[in-house]
Order: structure tokens, then sequence, then C-alpha cells
């Protein structure tokens, strides 16, 4: 009888672990982003491009932090297919944002989630920097919370972006 149930133990247990190996990519969700220009998409007008979605705040020091390589990856990228776009937390002051931008020259794409409507459709993101990691069919292939590897993200992308 032990041997039945720690059979029965393994197999579940192995099961759970394809699971999670296996498992298909949850899909994005698809939301309305608004630029600080007034420009409108969607996350289903970036279909077909690897997209990073990434959650900061002008008074983070991480964010603040990776700004210059989220600048480097983007200028990289973007012309194989690449789109990142920087979603300011619903509390950072607007000016504060603008100006953030203006200063650093910050090349891709910059939305206020005013409402934090972005924020509860990405899972209720509280923490910054939190980023999504979006493949060209829209499903979220990585979650990135806070410091990262960065050779492991260029990686990722290259290979999300030689995908299909």
């Amino acid at each position: 009888m032990k041997k039945v149930i720690l059979s029965l133990v393994v197999l579940v247990a192995a099961g759970i672990g394809a699971w999670f190996v296996w498992r298909p990519a949850a899909p994005a969700p698809d939301v309305t982003f608004t630029t600080l220009e007034g420009k409108r998409f969607t996350t289903q007008d970036l279909r077909g491009k690897v997209v990073l979605v990434k959650f900061w705040a002008t008074s983070c020091v991480t964010c603040v932090k990776q700004m210059p390589e989220a600048i480097s990856a983007y200028n990289e990228y973007a012309p194989k297919g690449y789109e990142a776009i920087g979603v300011a937390m619903q509390y950072d002051p607007p000016n504060y944002v603008a100006n953030f931008v203006q200063q650093r020259k910050l090349p891709f794409p910059v939305v206020i989630d005013a409402q934090g409507e972005i924020a509860k459709a990405f899972g209720d993101i509280r923490l910054t920097p939190t980023a999504f990691l979006i493949d060209k069919e829209g499903r979220i292939i990585k979650r990135y919370l806070g410091e990262y590897d960065v050779a492991e993200f260029h990686a990722t992308v290259e290979k999300a972006l030689a995908a299909g």
C-alpha cells in the first residue's frame, strides 16, 4: 500500500511539474494605452511584435537605474520588431513623468496609468519595476520584477524575435 501511495504522489508531482514547464503562456490582457502625446493603441494593435510592458515610477530608484538599459535595448531591437511601453504608475505626477521622458529622451512610448486600469489588468501591479515580455502572438512569455539579468533578457528577446 505504501508503494502505491508513494507512486501516486510521485506521479502527481511529476504531472504538476510538467504543467509548469509546458503550460501555454498566458495571453496579455487587452488594454488601451494612451501616450503622453495622446496616441492611442491596444495590445491587439501590437500583435506581430515582441513587446515589453514596463510599469515604473519616477520615484522608483531601480526604475530610474534601469532606464539607460531600457533605452539601449529599445534602440537595438526596435528595428527588428520590438516595442517597449513605459507605463507610469497611477500615483506618479504627470508633470514628473513628462519631465523625466523629455530629460532622458525616452525613445519608446510612455503612458500614464491615471486610473490604474492597466496595472489592474496585468494582475494588480503595485511594485515597480514590474515588466512583462509579450511574444508576437500576444502571450506573456516572461515577467520581471525588480532587478533582472540583462544578458538573459536580451537572449529571451532575441529568441522571441526569431520565432515564427
